[in-house]
């Protein structure tokens, strides 16, 4: 599509409004899109682009440009980053523009040696916490994967179709999609098709969902009958993810505070066809009502608020948004959701810990500090339990869930699984007291599976979301 006036406009108008970082990026464009109805849709793509493209490169850009202005920001991406030629923008620039983007496009570089965070493209504060974990090299390559756009993943719901069969309905619609590498419900897809377009999506066969995010649910691992919460269930994207794994048996409590999120699952709800998945909305995190769940629960899942820098590709601005107050904000949350969480499982029941940061004082930090005041909770290795699934991940030692997008091409996750202890009766005599057997807890959720009481199902697919 040909650059216009209007485009290079909208585009310098809302970058300024994206660059006071005082709401998320998507929040900010849809809103300027609705207030600039003029816009056709080709030309809101590429606005869209170009706007992502300067939040992914923004200090890389203001060198390149030396300018921090909205208007050469988006000059700078559309030459430097969009290749898009000088011929095309002459008729839409003044002259002196004209000249200085030919001078910058031949000078190759900016004033000066680039800055390291300039070259990653990140805060120093992120680059100096990353650097503790991840050496030089390393950073460079999970710092340029973060600058890259993230593709389009789908999870199959396995209720209403398998993956072969959605890939070639996909295929036959002009959708190419391959399965995913790990996820084992899962499709990648190529380019940015309109798929809300498509009847997989309408009817509900298929969902968009990053692999990492897939994966977190298998450590989840719901049975059959079982009685499972998903404490901070945004949207619902694993709520749904794991009621299909329990194939619409037992009941999946979806806790959230925003009404508005919850709200936004209804729709996702009734396509899925789920009749097992409650939504609730919550004050807090240690909202009184939830006292009647507690020791009840089998597993729950909490997805914890975070910095979400392991996003980066698909959310660049939230780079730009947090801060290392924010972040600190975010620990005594997440400790605090933990901590609360940890009350719903039975004896045996499990926490599955996680977030999609980068950041060990968000990841290992939490749960270390909750183990050390929760003797009665062990940590469990994620590999066996993801290889009892046929899941094998390289490069992944355990005991936790740790996803790169360089190495495994999924957004950056955490997870960590947590079991509480099951009391210990007197070993028979026959056993010797050092015995390593006579310690070891049976495997969680043993028992035949159930069907979970109390209060009948409410019918799915509620608008309301209540």
């Amino acid at each position: 599509m040909r650059l216009n006036g209007p485009v290079l406009e909208a585009a310098a108008t809302v970058t300024s409004d994206l660059l006071r970082f005082e709401a998320p990026a998507d929040r900010v464009l849809s809103g300027f899109f609705r207030a600039h109805r003029r816009l056709g849709q080709g030309d809101r793509a590429m606005v869209a682009e170009t706007v992502f493209a300067i939040l992914r490169r923004k200090r890389w850009l203001e060198w390149r440009v030396a300018s921090r202005s909205p208007r050469w920001l988006v000059l700078g991406a559309i030459v430097l980053l969009q290749g898009r030629s000088l011929r095309e923008l002459e008729p839409l620039v003044t002259r002196r523009e004209f000249e200085r983007l030919q001078a910058i496009r031949e000078a190759g570089a900016g004033e000066g040696e680039p800055e390291r965070g300039v070259v990653l493209d990140l805060p120093d504060w992120v680059i100096e916490r990353l650097a503790k974990v991840h050496d030089d090299a390393t950073l460079d390559r999970l710092a340029q994967s973060l600058g890259r756009p993230a593709p389009l993943d789908l999870r199959v719901n396995t209720l209403l179709a398998d993956r072969e069969a959605v890939a070639a309905e996909l295929a036959a619609g002009g959708i190419q999609a391959s399965p995913m590498p790990y996820a084992p419900h899962g499709l990648r897809v190529q380019g940015r098709p309109a798929l809300n377009l498509s009847a997989a999506f309408t009817e509900g066969r298929i969902e968009v969902q990053d692999e990492g995010s897939q994966l977190v649910c298998h450590l989840v691992a719901p049975r059959r009958g079982e009685m499972i919460v998903d404490y901070c269930a945004g949207a619902g994207g694993k709520t749904l993810a794991l009621g299909a794994m329990m194939r619409s048996t037992g009941r999946i409590y979806a806790l959230e505070v925003s009404q508005a999120r919850l709200t936004n699952l209804g729709p996702r709800l009734a396509r899925s066809t789920l009749s097992n998945v409650h939504p609730k909305r919550i004050e807090r995190e240690d909202d009184h009502r939830l006292g009647r769940l507690a020791g009840k629960i089998d597993r729950v899942l909490v997805d914890a608020p975070c910095s979400g820098l392991g996003t980066l590709r698909r959310n660049p601005d939230l780079k730009w948004r947090q801060t290392p107050a924010s972040v600190d904000e975010l620990r005594g949350k997440q400790a605090a959701i933990l901590d609360a969480a940890a009350r719903l499982p039975r004896p045996g029941g499990r926490v599955v810990y996680a977030t999609c940061s980068l950041l060990p004082e968000e990841n290992e930090g939490i749960v270390d500090a909750f183990l050390a005041r929760h003797p009665d909770w062990r940590l469990l290795d994620v590999v066996p339990e993801l290889e009892r699934q046929g899941i094998r991940i390289p490069e992944m030692p355990g005991p936790y869930l740790q996803l790169l997008p360089h190495v495994h091409g999924t957004d950056g996750f955490f997870a960590a699984v947590l079991e509480r202890r099951v009391a210990q009766a007197a070993a028979p005599a026959a056993v010797e007291a050092d015995d390593p057997q006579a310690s070891v807890p049976r495997e969680a959720g043993g028992e035949e599976p159930r069907e979970a009481g109390g209060e009948e199902p409410r019918e799915a697919g509620g608008e309301d979301g209540a």
